[in-house]
C-alpha cells in the first residue's frame, strides 16, 4: 500500500477575473507590490495590485513567453522573436521597448516560452517548436547584459516549461512539458553551462503535462501542473509533499507574492478546452490565491 499524497486544506480563491485565452509568465514584483503575468495569446502583460485592487493591461508587437523585472522597474519580455526591455514609468505614461536580441532566428517554427531568472540576475528560458509534428528544437538560452544570448547545451526541447532555481542557484529545474517529468541539472551562471542532467520527479498521468514552477523558501518546488486541475509541491528529494486542486483543468504558472511572500499565485488558461467543460469552468484564464504559510524566494531582479 502506497501512502496517498496529502491536499492542502486552504482552498484557491478567485485573485483577478483576467479571463487570459493563455495566461502564462506570473512574476511577483517586490519594488511595486504588483503581480505581472502576460497572456500569450492575445499579446498582452497584466498587472494587478492586491492592497488597492487596480489592474492594468498593456498590447505588445509579439506574443510574450516570460518575463523579469530590474532592479530599476524596467521590464525584460521574451517575445516570440525577441527579447525586448520595456519601461512602465515613461513621462508621458506610454511604454517603450527597446530591442535587445533575435530569438533563434534561424528557426522558424519556435517561440520563446518559459523562465525566469537565475540568482546572479541573468534571464534564463526556452523557446518552443509550434510545429505540430514537435520536434525537439527549442532550446535553453541564458539572457545577460554582459554575454547576450547563451545556449545553455542542454537537450532539445518541444515544451520548455518549469524553469527555476535553487537557493544557492546551483541547480536549474526545468522540463519538457510533453513528457510528464521535472528534470534537473548543476547550473553554473558565469558559464552559462549545465552539468549531470537528472530526472528530479514524475507525473503519475501521461496525460498531465507539467508547467510553470517555483522554488520556496525551505526547498521545495511548486509546479502548476496543466490538464491535471492542481498545484503540487515536492519536496527537496523530488517526492510529493502536498497538492493544492485548482477551480480550472490548467494551471500554469505560479507566483509567491504579498508582503511576506506567503501568498501563491496562479495564472490559468482556456486553451485545451472542450465547449462544455468551459461551461463548467467559468473562471479559467484567470488567476487565483492560496495562502499556503511556506515563504517563497524573491526573484532575483535582472541585472541590467
Amino acid at each position: 500500500m502506497t501512502d496517498t499524497p496529502p491536499r492542502h486544506p486552504h482552498i484557491p480563491t478567485l485573485l483577478v477575473d483576467s479571463h487570459c485565452t493563455h495566461g502564462e509568465g506570473a512574476l511577483w514584483s517586490p519594488r511595486r507590490q504588483c503581480l505581472f503575468w502576460v497572456d500569450i495569446s492575445e499579446r498582452r502583460l497584466w498587472q494587478y495590485h492586491p492592497a488597492t485592487d487596480a489592474r492594468r493591461q498593456w498590447a505588445l508587437p509579439d506574443r510574450p513567453g516570460c518575463l523579469a523585472e530590474g532592479a530599476d522597474g524596467q521590464l525584460l519580455l521574451a517575445l516570440a522573436g525577441s527579447l525586448q526591455r520595456m519601461d512602465l514609468d515613461t513621462a508621458n505614461g506610454e511604454p517603450t521597448l527597446h530591442w535587445l536580441a533575435d530569438v533563434q532566428p534561424e528557426v522558424a517554427s519556435t517561440r520563446s516560452n518559459d523562465g525566469r531568472t537565475d540568482r546572479a540576475g541573468n534571464l534564463v528560458f526556452g523557446t518552443m517548436n509550434e510545429d505540430p509534428a514537435q520536434a525537439p528544437l527549442g532550446r535553453f538560452y541564458q539572457y545577460s547584459a554582459r554575454h547576450g544570448l547563451r545556449d545553455l547545451g542542454l537537450p532539445g526541447v518541444v515544451i520548455p516549461n518549469a524553469i527555476c532555481f535553487s537557493a544557492d542557484g546551483g541547480t536549474l529545474y526545468y522540463c519538457d512539458s510533453v513528457r510528464p517529468e521535472l528534470w534537473c541539472c548543476d547550473y553554473d551562471a558565469d558559464s552559462a553551462r549545465c552539468r549531470h542532467p537528472r530526472r528530479f520527479a514524475s507525473l503519475e498521468s501521461p496525460h498531465w503535462e507539467p508547467d510553470g514552477a517555483i522554488i520556496d523558501a525551505e526547498g521545495g518546488l511548486w509546479n502548476a501542473q496543466w490538464r491535471a486541475s492542481r498545484v503540487v509541491r515536492y519536496g527537496a528529494d523530488g517526492r510529493i509533499d502536498r497538492i493544492l486542486p485548482m477551480p480550472v483543468k490548467n494551471p500554469t504558472c505560479v507566483a509567491f507574492g504579498g508582503p511576506d511572500l506567503t501568498r501563491l499565485m496562479v495564472t490559468s488558461s482556456r486553451l485545451d478546452y472542450g465547449p462544455d467543460e468551459l461551461a463548467a469552468a467559468p473562471h479559467a484564464g484567470s488567476v487565483f490565491a492560496v495562502d499556503t504559510g511556506i515563504a517563497g524566494l524573491p526573484d532575483t531582479p535582472f541585472r541590467w
